[in-house]
């Protein structure tokens, strides 16, 4: 039952919140409607960081809320990402890159949980810069679409690329750690 009171909770609630902005972002995305799907990403964004610090401050920080708040970012990037690649603001090489990382890392997770005592799997420094820059070319698309700007399509343009070589990097990074790790709970057994 306290499992299930744990949905209650106001940083989760924001959490499940932001679930539920995916199919209206998806949907403002293909039928270009690029102002409401960049207000709905900016909320989804702010409501991100809310809800951690919520789950600081009130003392709520859930088993529940470890594992929701990454896969609502996840889903939320990449749909995002999808949109804009189905609706050719975005290469697809790039939306191809950057779902077939998190595909991998998830099951490579999922693997891990089930097979071995690893239950955590903290965030690198080259994983949150390539969160930070999948959000700007999110935004940053979305701004060009809805100003035409040259410096904002430059911008883009040059996020595009960043987003690349930091899902590559961070890729790397992820599989070279859990090797590591791997052949650490090898050595101590």
């Amino acid at each position: 039952m306290q499992n299930l009171r744990q949905v209650l909770y106001a940083p989760n609630q924001l959490t499940l919140l932001r679930l539920l902005f995916i199919p209206p972002v998806i949907i403002c995305i293909l039928y270009g409607h690029y102002r409401a799907a960049f207000a709905l990403v900016l909320i989804a964004g702010a409501s991100d960081g809310l809800d951690g610090l919520l789950a600081r401050r009130l003392g709520q920080q859930t088993t529940l809320g470890t594992y929701l708040d990454p896969i609502a970012d996840k889903l939320m990037l990449g749909s995002s990402f999808v949109a804009l690649g189905v609706a050719g603001q975005i290469p697809l090489w790039l939306v191809i890159l950057v779902l077939s990382r998190d595909v991998i890392i998830m099951a490579t997770a999922l693997v891990m949980i089930l097979a071995t005592p690893v239950r955590t799997f903290p965030p690198s420094i080259y994983g949150k810069a390539n969160t930070v820059a999948q959000i700007s070319t999110v935004l940053l698309t979305l701004m060009t679409l809805m100003s035409r700007l040259e410096v904002l399509r430059w911008l883009a343009l040059t996020s595009v690329y960043c987003t690349a070589a930091f899902t590559v990097i961070s890729w790397l990074h992820y599989a070279v750690a859990t090797a590591e790790r791997l052949r650490s709970m090898d050595r101590a057994s």
